[in-house]
């Protein structure tokens, strides 16, 4: 939303969220379909990836933005984040098979943020785990001071959300009237784009069955 903002400089954006910044990660969209879109696209790309730094093709000419949060704040967003997911539509539209009709009751957050942390497995399996989540950051850490990596902490965007589009504007080489910034940093707050989520939402209304919570 801010790499949106701060293209289009209003608040007011020429098209949904997803459209404007295709996620590569989702496979509900057929990776064709996806290439073709971006190629048509006549303003500055910006494109939304889960994928970690180090499984990304290195190109001098993209400026790649790696968003770090604490581990443990993450976790409890992503537990959150499953009560808001159809489960059923996502696998449906990712040509997995049904999932059993009775599933086991959810464990509660306590005991579920206790499995995350002693899970140890193949990071590539679960990259939303501990061990994932940490070697994206471990390898993202050490290309820090490279031209084209920019490193963002969530804690930072929460307490200095106008120093942080500032900075993220120069690193990007985007002007902007010191008129716009009041309104462009209004539009990137939690609390706004949450009233916004028809149209910043990835895959709203149908596609994963998200809820506004």
């Amino acid at each position: 939303m801010m790499c949106a903002l701060l293209v289009f400089q209003t608040p007011q954006l020429p098209s949904k969220l997803s459209t404007l910044s295709p996620w590569l990660d989702w496979l509900v969209n057929p990776r064709d379909d996806v290439y073709a879109h971006l190629s048509a696209q006549a303003h500055r790309r910006f494109i939304k990836t889960h994928t970690p730094l180090d499984g990304l093709p290195c190109d001098e000419r993209v400026t790649y933005i790696v968003v770090a949060r604490h581990p443990l704040d993450m976790a409890v967003s992503l537990y959150h984040q499953g009560d808001n997911l159809n489960r059923q539509r996502l696998r449906e539209l990712t040509g997995q098979p049904a999932a059993p009709t009775t599933a086991l009751p959810r464990p509660t957050l306590p005991q579920w943020l206790q499995d995350w942390i002693a899970w140890d497995g193949d990071r590539h399996e679960q990259m939303d785990s501990l061990p994932g989540v940490m070697w994206h950051y471990s390898d993202a850490w050490p290309r820090r001071d490279e031209d084209n990596i920019v490193l963002v902490h969530y804690d930072d965007l929460a307490t200095d959300l106008d120093g942080q589009m500032r900075r993220l504007a120069k690193l990007l080489r985007i002007e902007v009237p010191e008129a716009n910034w009041a309104g462009l940093i209004r539009a990137a707050t939690v609390e706004q784009m949450r009233g916004r989520a028809e149209e910043l939402a990835p895959g709203w209304p149908d596609a994963l069955g998200y809820q506004v919570l």
